[in-house]
């Protein structure tokens, strides 16, 4: 259910949600943190949706955290918001969908970092990404202190968190922190014709591919043999690999029905 600052919109398997505090640049507010963790939360569970798209409304992805109201609140406040913050970035990543961050314009501070925590970021190429946090005497929050390491490397992800000096999406494609740059005016049709490809995908097999992925990192090479292992004999019992099979058997594209 769309609110004043998120708007959500499910086109058949395709959920969109789309950050809406133009005015603001869409910087966060409590109502557009929790409706975001709700709308993750909601599509882990809903068989329909099989992938989501977040992206923002007007001039930008979103300019992160709202420097209006920094300096006026207390520590436990501060506390209490990255709370809420860090339960949206962990619904995203829990979510077993494929998640595509379609950036434009600004994606700043931990506007930066929720788009770190999708699973793919189209990019316009009028995008700037920026980590402003050292600008306003702050650490990074929102997840991107574990993102950008992974991403780029230790040292890398440091100078650009020391010096938040802007990262054109040129440059953030050559890092591999976004997966394609785009015209700005080609952005949204390339954003929908990736969104449906992976929607009419095995969706199972999506989800635990994110699973392994994600876990990879903090995992040895024999635990990850293993949970291949495990997970590849689950995945044969799946709908979608007999279809899978099935299509290939009979030289057709195959319907997966995320079963």
């Amino acid at each position: 259910m769309s609110t004043e600052h998120l708007l959500i919109h499910q086109d058949g398997p395709v959920l969109s949600l789309t950050l809406n505090r133009p005015d603001s640049l869409n910087a966060f507010s409590p109502d557009m943190i929790l409706g975001l963790t709700n709308a993750f939360k909601k599509a882990a569970t809903d068989e329909e949706i099989r992938v989501v798209v977040l992206s923002g409304s007007g001039r930008a992805f979103t300019a992160g955290g709202d420097v209006k109201t920094m300096g006026k609140t207390s520590p436990k406040d501060v506390y209490d918001h990255i709370g809420k913050l860090n339960e949206c970035i962990t619904a995203m990543k829990n979510l077993p969908k494929p998640i595509i961050a379609s950036v434009h314009g600004f994606a700043a501070g931990a506007g930066f970092n929720l788009a770190l925590a999708a699973d793919m970021i189209l990019a316009a190429e009028d995008s700037k990404f920026i980590l402003s946090f050292a600008q306003v005497g702050l650490i990074s929050d929102g997840g991107g202190l574990y993102f950008l390491p992974r991403l780029i490397g230790p040292n890398r992800a440091k100078e650009l968190f020391f010096t938040a000096e802007p990262l054109l999406a040129g440059k953030a494609l050559e890092y591999g922190i976004v997966n394609h740059v785009y015209p700005l005016d080609s952005l949204k049709d390339e954003t929908v014709k990736l969104a449906t490809k992976l929607a009419n995908g095995p969706s199972v097999a999506y989800g635990m591919i994110k699973k392994l992925v994600d876990l990879a990192p903090q995992s040895t090479l024999e635990e990850m043999l293993e949970q291949e292992r495990i997970t590849q004999a689950m995945m044969v019992t799946t709908t979608d690999h007999r279809e899978g099979v099935q299509a290939f058997v009979e030289k057709r594209r195959p319907a997966f029905s995320g079963r």
